[in-house]
């Protein structure tokens, strides 16, 4: 990290060597999305995601999925982060997609199966196309929106507890918390676009990737909620 911190920022890199930067980070992030959309296609048509629905409807499995992603997501960020080589930040990268894949899978499994043809993909579309919106917000504003971290930090906290809760004492959290939820997934787009940019060096683009995918793959989850809960209604 204080190889990183001695290097320009990318808003600080001319501007030759920060269109480069977009151009990889938005590249490794379509290459992610799409790594991520061939693991669920496999998951979803193999034994794997009704097996992990399995554990996932046991009274402490969803927690015990959440955590074990927790502890791999945390793992995943430091190795695409690592100053140490390329392929210890590729590594982190492939994780991460593997982890979400995992943790997506159960839902996607029930979207696919008793919910409405059309739920995933229109999940799918208005996800980018939010993704695409806020992002555009931040490169034509070129506003540092770093003021949204402390805030994404409590919401996150707050949310993570009331899930817990809900698993705990079996109680449903409902379309208003799912809503929330995509407000806060906005805010972190918004904050970690504007983050890679300001604060990351030239050559953090996994990193950054991974970031961003972080995000979308949030927004995607509770926008998926909502359109199966309404889907059922």
């Amino acid at each position: 990290m204080n190889e990183y911190a001695q290097q320009l920022t990318v808003a600080q890199s001319d501007p030759s060597e920060r269109a480069a930067f977009i151009r990889r980070t938005y590249a490794h992030l379509a290459g992610a999305i799409l790594a991520f959309i061939g693991l669920e296609a496999y998951m979803i048509n193999s034994p794997i995601a009704e097996m992990l629905l399995q554990v996932m409807s046991m009274r402490f499995g969803w927690l015990m999925i959440l955590g074990g992603f927790m502890i791999l997501g945390r793992l995943a960020s430091g190795l695409a982060a690592s100053a140490v080589s390329q392929t210890v930040q590729y590594a982190g990268l492939t994780l991460y997609v593997i982890a979400q894949a995992v943790i997506f899978a159960p839902m996607l499994y029930l979207a696919m199966y008793y919910s409405s043809p059309e739920v995933i993909p229109t999940a799918g579309i208005l996800t980018l196309g939010i993704f695409g919106g806020l992002t555009l917000v931040v490169f034509t504003t070129k506003k540092d929106f770093s003021f949204l971290g402390s805030i994404l930090t409590i919401g996150s906290f707050i949310a993570l507890g009331l899930i817990v809760c809900a698993v705990i004492f079996g109680f449903n959290l409902g379309l208003v918390f799912s809503a929330a939820m995509v407000l806060l997934a906005s805010g972190a787009i918004l904050y970690d676009t504007s983050r890679i940019m300001n604060h990351y060096s030239p050559d953090q683009h996994v990193a950054a990737s991974l970031q961003l995918f972080a995000s979308i793959a949030l927004l995607f989850w509770y926008v998926l909620r909502i359109l199966m809960s309404l889907s059922r209604r």
